[in-house]
């Protein structure tokens, strides 16, 4: 009894042993092709021979399929199982040439080589490394993901202040109206006031013919008037109105050169310091509109950057890195421009944010900065950023 047991488990161990030898070489997948029968169809349907002719080393195939397990096809190709690592294929000719290529040792089993069974410690150390990268990875994903709930804060706070310049530059436009119209009507007032100030002299009196008249008769006549003469009849006061006059159209925007008489006169100074007061807050006021103004359009070209799909980037804007390479120092200021510094000090224009410059599968992956200083005899720089 027990000697027909033993004479079966022998038979079993050499079905499963002739089995082993004959599919040898490849996956699970390709075992429906190697099953035990008569004849075996080559893979790619070319031709048709007896299975004794499968692993025999001698390639029939003209794809190699019939010898999997050998290095007797030039195209073929042997499967390391490598269980405990990561399975893969290898070429035949690399099959029992004294090298272990498989870590279970597998494609050298019948060689020289002791190939030792390495398969486990890889895939531990292959298992570590994944589980550090994806150690890493979650910290990426929870570190993006608070970038980029920074971003929308800080989103809505620049969308905030954009709405609040707003308000406040259409405020200062109403403000300005009021005060070009201030401005036009203390002018007027002034000018009424330096009329008032300063009337017309009276019309001067028509002169006697008589006093022109020479007898020729009259050996006592005066003599001729001379020009300057004429000066005595005018009037002191007119004179000296005029020259005042002229005074003010040589500085007529000299606040300190005041008229004595409208310094006399309380309401022509009271309208002259208004209307200096007008012009003054105008002014002021015109200058505040065009620095507002400025600041809005500031804003605005900074929103209208692309900070990423999520602005998980906008966090970088007003930030500056770094980086010291040889004797030069390189900084990075995201959005805005890339300087280089000399140890001696001379300071170089690299670039300035242009766009994203990355390909189609990572279009945040590199920035572009261009219009930087040339070198010499060259065209502007263009400087990519990763």
């Amino acid at each position: 009894m027990d000697m027909h047991h033993i004479a079966v488990a022998v038979i079993i161990w050499a079905a499963v042993f002739v089995e082993s030898r004959k599919i040898r070489g490849i996956s699970i997948s390709y075992k429906r092709f190697y099953k035990e029968r008569k004849s075996f169809l080559c893979i790619d349907g070319s031709k048709l021979i007896p299975f004794e002719q499968v692993n025999d080393d001698y390639c029939d195939c003209a794809d190699g399929s019939d010898e999997p397990g050998t290095a007797a096809c030039p195209n073929g190709h042997f499967y390391c199982a490598n269980l405990g690592f990561r399975p893969h294929h290898i070429q035949s000719s690399r099959v029992n040439d004294g090298i272990c290529d498989c870590c279970d040792g597998s494609d050298e089993y019948n060689s020289s080589a002791h190939c030792q069974n390495t398969c486990r410690n890889l895939g531990q150390k292959e298992r570590a490394e994944l589980e550090e990268r994806m150690r890493r990875l979650n910290e990426g994903l929870l570190m993006k993901r608070q970038l980029v709930e920074e971003g929308a804060d800080v989103w809505r706070e620049k969308q905030a202040e954009l709405s609040e310049l707003q308000k406040v530059a259409e405020d200062l436009q109403i403000r300005l109206e009021y005060l070009r119209k201030r401005k036009t009507e203390a002018e007027a007032l002034k000018e009424a006031a330096l009329a008032a100030a300063h009337p017309s002299p009276p019309p001067e009196e028509p002169r006697s013919p008589i006093r022109a008249e020479i007898s020729l008769d009259d050996h006592d006549m005066p003599k001729p008037m001379q020009d300057t003469d004429l000066l005595i009849d005018t009037d002191a006061r007119l004179q000296q109105w005029m020259e005042s006059a002229e005074k003010r159209e040589e500085s007529p925007k000299d606040p300190e050169a005041r008229d004595p008489a409208t310094e006399n006169d309380p309401d022509a100074k009271a309208a002259m310091e208004a209307a200096d007061s007008a012009v003054a807050d105008l002014k002021k006021s015109e200058e505040a509109y065009q620095r507002l103004q400025m600041e809005i359009r500031e804003l605005e070209d900074r929103l209208a950057i692309d900070f990423g799909s999520e602005r998980e980037f906008l966090f970088l804007l007003g930030r500056c890195f770094q980086i010291i390479a040889y004797e030069y120092t390189y900084t990075i200021c995201p959005f805005n421009q890339v300087t280089q510094k000399s140890q001696a000090g001379t300071e170089v224009l690299l670039g300035k944010w242009d766009a994203w410059g990355g390909p189609k599968d990572n279009p945040y992956g590199m920035m572009k900065y261009d219009r930087g200083e040339p070198c010499w005899q060259d065209p502007p720089g263009l400087l990519m950023y990763g």
